[in-house]
């Protein structure tokens, strides 16, 4: 579906660049899944095992913090990773209330063809962009997201 070329639609309408933003996501994002999907892999356990796999070993709690991903959803996804076999979970020995999540062999193999599968479809999805267009658009996006994702300072620190 072509959206920007519907010369039926309101110019408004048309033209609203979050509009743009979040139909782009979808569309892009669907690109995306079906490369996870060919690992049988969501985002939220590319997530999990990109984090593993840049940083070692963490607390699940450490987990949520670097992924943003909530701690009922995050112990599911852990639960199905390890069942896999793609992680493993054991109790912390300095503090027992909390579990360490560490990517087994099999999880970093996973994590590599995710990589590379991710690479190929992020080229599909950025193919009408020249380099140096997929470059800007990245630096954008990252403006864009920086700026939207720190908290606006409330009105007594303005004060």
């Amino acid at each position: 579906m072509d959206i920007t070329r519907h010369a039926g639609q309101a110019p408004l309408w048309r033209d609203l660049a979050s509009r743009l933003l979040n139909q782009t996501a979808i569309l892009v994002g669907r690109v995306v899944n079906e490369a996870l999907a060919v690992e049988g892999t969501h985002r939220y356990q590319l997530a999990v095992l990109a984090t593993l796999v840049a940083f070692g070993a963490v607390s699940q709690a450490e987990l949520c913090r670097r992924t943003n991903i909530d701690r009922s959803d995050m112990n599911a996804v852990v639960n199905a990773l390890e069942a896999e076999g793609i992680v493993t979970r054991v109790s912390d020995p300095d503090d027992r209330r909390q579990n360490i999540v560490e990517a087994t062999e099999t999880g970093k193999a996973r994590f590599e063809r995710l990589k590379a599968g991710l690479a190929e479809a992020e080229d599909r999805a950025l193919a009408p962009l020249a380099p140096a267009d997929r470059r800007e658009l990245m630096r954008l996006l990252r403006i864009l997201h920086d700026y939207h994702a720190v908290p606006p300072p409330s009105a007594e620190s303005r004060s």
